[in-house]
């Protein structure tokens, strides 16, 4: 599995990013330009991914999960360490 952390994901520019958390926790507060699909919902909505994304969730558990087992399917997916708190914790700008 790729991973990047939080540095690396906000000198990134032209890479999606996905966030696997639910849909509340997405609304209180996200990465700016994160789009969410929940990873209960993951599955269903795989035609909705990019070839190569970024995965985030709140502290990397989810996302990692998630990158694991979109990698096996052909997905270009790199995990986010640390996930959201982790971007908050370095004070990066947070959209809500």
């Amino acid at each position: 599995m790729q991973e990047i952390t939080v540095a690396e994901l906000k000198a990134r520019t032209a890479t999606p990013l996905i966030d696997v958390r639910e849909e509340d926790e997405f609304a209180a507060g996200r990465v700016p330009g994160a789009i969410n699909i929940p990873l209960s919902q993951l599955g269903a909505r795989l035609d909705e991914l990019p070839d190569e994304f970024d995965v985030i969730c709140k502290v990397g558990g989810r996302s990692s999960q998630a990158a694991i087992a979109l990698d096996s399917r052909g997905y270009d997916a790199t995990n986010v360490a640390g996930g959201t708190d982790a971007w908050i914790e370095a004070g990066y700008e947070v959209e809500r």
